[in-house]
């Protein structure tokens, strides 16, 4: 069983922001597939799909993005979940350009309050990441990372999500589902 959470704030006035990077990516692996099932449980959106005998669950948390960690612990508990093999967090990353993508296992939060909550609640680090970057800003001090994870993809920034960075991000989620 694997555990794929992307990282987003709930509502439409959320939709298409940075900081929903991670809902963003969820909705573009799942969008082509059939035979999805979802609920809302475990304080979170639970859609679970089979990958041949793989039983993968994608979750959006509900919580907004800085108690994501909630949704996580209680879905990871309930289904007696190894974090360190079994947990993927796909999240907007600031401190990296719009279009790069990076992997990590055990790794800090570096600054990004949802992760850090997962963290926090887990008790642990020991878990995947795919660090989606969002930083399109020249100048960091003419708006607050605060601010600025919250205003919303360009048309221009959208376009590239969907032609180059998600179709990489679902590589990278196969090459999870499939590890063992």
């Amino acid at each position: 069983m694997k555990l794929i959470v992307g990282l987003g704030n709930p509502g439409s006035q959320y939709a298409l922001t940075r900081h929903n990077a991670g809902f963003l990516a969820i909705d573009h692996f799942r969008k082509d597939l059939g035979g999805i099932s979802c609920q809302s449980a475990f304080q979170a959106q639970i859609c679970e799909l089979h990958f041949g005998s793989t039983k993968v669950f994608f979750v959006k948390p509900q919580t907004f993005m800085n108690l994501s960690g909630q949704a996580v612990k209680e879905i990871c508990d309930f289904y007696k979940l190894d974090a360190a093999g079994d947990l993927l967090v796909i999240h907007d990353d600031a401190d990296l350009p719009l279009g790069e993508i990076r992997s990590a296992l055990t790794a800090s939060a570096a600054g990004h309050n949802g992760v850090q909550n997962i963290i926090d609640s887990l008790g642990s680090q020991a878990f995947h990441r795919l660090r989606l970057g969002i930083e399109t800003r020249t100048d960091k001090k003419t708006l607050p990372t605060e601010a600025f994870v919250l205003q919303r993809f360009s048309d221009e920034e959208q376009k590239l999500l969907q032609e180059k960075i998600f179709p990489q991000v679902d590589s990278e989620i196969k090459k999870f589902i499939e590890a063992k």
